[in-house]
C-alpha cells in the first residue's frame, strides 16, 4: 500500500494483481475520507496484460471483474460503489453492457453516466470506472463513521431508470445520475435543440434535489456532456441561469452519441451537508461551500475550485496561458503541461499540493497521444498516485487537443456556519 501522509486525513492509494495496472502511471484505487476513487478500467485480462478476446459483453464483464477485484482487494463489496460511468466506442452497445451490468448489482443499482465516445485507449469498445462509498475513512489510528450508511432516493418528478438511481448519497455528498432531456410525464426526449434540452435536463436534476431538501446552489460540480462541439456555448448559458450567483465547478465535452440520441446530458455531484446517518445533524450539518478563483488559471464561466468538506473539485482546464488567455503554441506535450500548471496554480490557490489530487480525468482529441501525455503528467504526478481516466473526443473547445481536470482532496475540510 503507497500512502501519502497529510495533518490527520491520508490519501490513500491500493493496487492489486488481480487486476490490471493498464496504461499509465496511476493508482487503481485512491481514497480520501469516505470516497474512493477507482479508476478507469479496460476490459484487460490482469494475467496477459491484453485485452479479452471476444464482443462487447464479454469486456464489458471483464471490466466489472477488474473493478469487483479492486473493490474486494480493500476489504469492500460492488454494492459499496456510489456511481458507474460506461463509455463505450459505439452507442448501439449500450444495451449489451446493460445486460452484463445487471449481472453485477442485482438489489441496489448506483447512479450512472452512459455515453459513446471517439476512441479508448488500446482500442477497447468499453471502458468502466467507478466511485465508491469508503465507510471507515481514511484517518489512521482512528475511530470513524464505519457504519454510514448509504441512502439511494427517487422521484416521480424525473426520469427514472431501472439502471440507476437518480440520487445516491454518503457522507456528505449526493451522487446524481447523469440526465437526460427526458420530460417525466410522457418519458420522451424533450423537442427543441440543444437549448431546450439542457433546459430539461437541468430541470430534471432541479427536482431531484428539491426531493431531497436541496437546492441548485448546494452543487459543487456540473459536468455537460453534448453531441455537437458547437453545442457547448448554447449549454452552458443555459447552465448559467440555473447558478445566477454562485456557479459551480464545470467540465463540457463533446462526444459522439449519447443514449436516446440526445444532443445533450448533465451530471451533477451535489453537497450533503447533514451528511449521512448514523452522524448527529448538529455535527455535519450547514458545512459551507467554498468556491475559489486565481488570477494565475484561465476564467469562465465558473468557479475554478469549489470545496466542500474533504474534497475539492477543480474545474477542467484548457491549455490557456492565464495571462493572455490564447492557447499556447506547440504540440500536445505543451498543451498538457499548460493544462497541468494551470491546475497547480489553482491548487496552490487554496493551500493545496498536487499529492492532494486523488482522480485525473484526461480529454484526449488523438487517443494516440496518450504516451506523450504520460510524458509530462509524471513530473506533476511522479507517484503515479491519482486515480485516473483518460477518453478521446471528437473534439474540444477552441479546438484544443487536451483537456484535464481534478479532484483534490481537502485535509481541513470546510468549516461550519455559525
Amino acid at each position: 500500500m503507497n500512502t501519502i501522509m497529510s495533518n490527520y486525513n491520508e490519501v490513500s492509494a491500493r493496487n492489486t494483481i488481480n487486476a490490471p495496472k493498464g496504461i499509465g502511471p496511476y493508482s487503481q484505487a485512491v481514497a480520501f475520507s469516505h470516497y474512493n476513487n477507482i479508476s478507469a478500467q479496460l476490459p484487460i485480462d490482469p494475467k496477459t496484460g491484453e485485452i479479452v478476446t471476444g464482443d462487447v459483453k464479454e469486456q464489458a464483464k471483464q471490466c466489472f471483474e477488474n473493478i469487483k477485484a479492486i473493490v474486494e482487494n480493500i476489504g469492500h463489496v460492488m454494492d459499496d460503489i456510489i456511481r458507474i460511468t460506461v463509455f463505450v466506442k459505439n452507442i448501439s452497445d449500450i444495451d449489451a453492457v446493460d445486460g452484463v451490468f445487471t449481472t453485477f448489482f442485482s438489489s441496489y443499482v448506483p447512479t450512472r453516466t452512459t455515453m459513446a465516445v471517439a476512441a479508448l485507449p488500446m482500442n477497447a469498445l468499453v471502458q468502466i470506472e467507478a466511485l465508491m462509498s469508503h465507510g471507515e475513512g481514511t484517518i489512521p489510528n482512528a475511530p470513524q463513521a464505519g457504519d454510514l450508511i448509504k441512502v439511494a432516493r427517487n422521484t416521480d418528478n424525473a426520469p427514472k431508470s431501472f439502471l440507476s438511481t437518480q440520487s445516491v448519497a454518503f457522507s456528505h455528498y449526493n451522487n446524481i445520475s447523469a440526465q437526460l432531456p427526458i420530460d417525466p410525464k410522457s418519458g420522451k426526449i424533450v423537442a427543441g435543440g440543444v437549448k431546450e434540452q439542457a433546459n430539461q435536463c437541468l430541470n430534471n436534476i432541479k427536482a431531484i434535489l428539491e426531493s431531497i431538501d436541496h437546492v441548485m446552489n448546494d452543487i459543487v460540480r456540473i459536468t455537460i456532456f453534448v453531441k455537437n462541439i458547437s453545442d457547448i456555448e448554447g449549454a452552458k448559458n443555459v447552465y448559467t441561469t440555473f447558478f445566477p450567483s454562485y456557479v459551480p465547478a464545470l467540465t463540457a465535452i463533446a462526444v459522439t452519441a449519447l443514449p436516446l440520441d440526445a444532443l445533450v446530458q448533465i451530471e451533477a455531484v451535489v453537497s450533503h451537508g447533514d451528511g449521512t446517518p448514523p452522524q448527529a445533524p448538529e455535527d455535519a450539518r450547514n458545512i459551507v461551500i467554498k468556491a475559489n478563483n486565481t488570477g494565475n488559471a484561465p476564467k469562465g464561466p465558473y468557479s475554478q475550485t469549489v470545496a466542500f468538506s474533504h474534497y475539492n473539485h477543480i474545474s477542467a482546464q484548457l491549455p490557456l496561458d492565464p495571462k493572455t488567455g490564447e492557447m499556447v503554441n506547440g504540440c500536445v506535450k505543451e498543451q498538457v503541461g499548460q493544462c497541468l500548471h494551470n491546475i497547480k496554480a489553482i491548487v496552490e490557490s487554496v493551500g493545496h499540493v498536487m499529492r492532494d489530487v486523488v482522480k485525473v480525468n484526461i480529454f484526449l482529441k488523438n487517443i494516440e497521444d496518450i504516451y506523450a501525455v504520460d510524458e509530462v503528467y509524471t513530473a506533476f504526478f511522479p507517484g503515479g498516485v491519482p486515480a485516473r481516466r483518460t477518453i478521446g473526443v471528437l473534439a474540444l473547445p477552441r479546438d484544443a487537443l487536451v483537456q484535464i481536470d481534478a479532484v483534490v482532496s481537502n485535509v481541513e475540510g470546510t468549516p461550519s456556519q455559525a
